[in-house]
């Protein structure tokens, strides 16, 4: 759309491999897409195939199954970090400018350690030596979150990764834009239903990623926000097909065709790039 640069995140509920799901984006309307990463991954097919649809690879999102590892020295934190120090190489050797990184994974209350900042900060190291810009993503344990953006917050290659659906799931709606908007390189668009739960427990069954409009969030509202911090990059979704286990909200998508599917996504994400107010972008 029109002064936006519109992506979608690659999904293995799409049903399509990833050349097949790039093709159907340019198709659709969109103008990049982001993939995860995976030692061996063919990154160097993707950037190929994506310069000649004319997408944007706005980025990667790094493996975080060991993100509660990292803070602890041992060695699943120091082959946690060989596994980053290679997703940034191949980020910086295919010219994908931004890695998505999680600051932790699991709702078991914890409290970040000066170890793990360590940990971290190897990783961040090399991605300013590389012109690699890491985007840490609001998920569970915001307060890892915090300290990561706290103890990095001059370093040039430190960012932040907005996820509108964990917002409402995980952290409880608290504006996180309000803390780290200054910093907000990248999007997560998507919806959800908020904490299920009547006693408030957080669970990653919450997390839906349905397609905006279809949940509870106010869009007008995550419109005006992005405003007020001054947001001008890309607006990218965050989509599956796929129900969570005992869930069935996503089971409609997942009926869907995926062009029907993906279209419908398109015109979603245009009607929240209509809604932003900001002159400047």
């Amino acid at each position: 759309m029109w002064n936006h640069r519109l992506c979608i995140g690659i999904s293995d509920s799409f049903g399509l491999g990833v050349p097949e799901q790039l093709e159907l984006f340019y198709e659709i309307g969109f103008d990049g897409f982001f993939t995860g990463w995976w030692r061996g991954c063919p990154i160097k097919e993707w950037r190929q195939l994506a310069d000649s649809l004319g997408l944007l690879y706005q980025s990667v999102h790094a493996p975080f199954g060991y993100a509660a590892k990292m803070w602890e020295k041992t060695d699943e934190a120091d082959a946690a970090v060989e596994d980053l120090l290679a997703c940034l190489h191949d980020c910086a050797e295919n010219r994908v400018p931004i890695m998505v990184m999680h600051a932790y994974i699991g709702f078991d209350p914890a409290e970040p350690t000066e170890a793990g900042l360590e940990v971290y900060g190897k990783v961040i190291a090399e991605a300013e030596r590389l012109g690699v810009k890491i985007a840490f993503e609001n998920t569970e344990g915001e307060n890892f979150l915090e300290a990561l953006m706290r103890h990095f917050a001059s370093s040039p290659a430190v960012g932040f990764c907005w996820d509108s659906g964990h917002e409402m799931c995980y952290n409880r709606s608290v504006d996180l834009l309000a803390l780290y908007g200054k910093k907000l390189i990248c999007t997560h668009l998507h919806d959800n239903l908020g904490i299920k739960d009547f006693g408030g427990k957080i669970t990653w069954r919450d997390d839906l990623h349905l397609l905006p409009f279809d949940g509870i969030a106010d869009w007008k509202e995550v419109a005006a926000r992005l405003d007020r911090e001054g947001y001008c990059g890309e607006l990218t979704l965050e989509l599956t097909r796929s129900s969570k286990p005992g869930r069935h909200e996503n089971d409609i998508y997942a009926k869907m065709d995926i062009t029907d599917f993906l279209a419908e996504a398109y015109k979603r994400a245009c009607k929240i790039a209509a809604m932003r107010k900001n002159g400047a972008c």
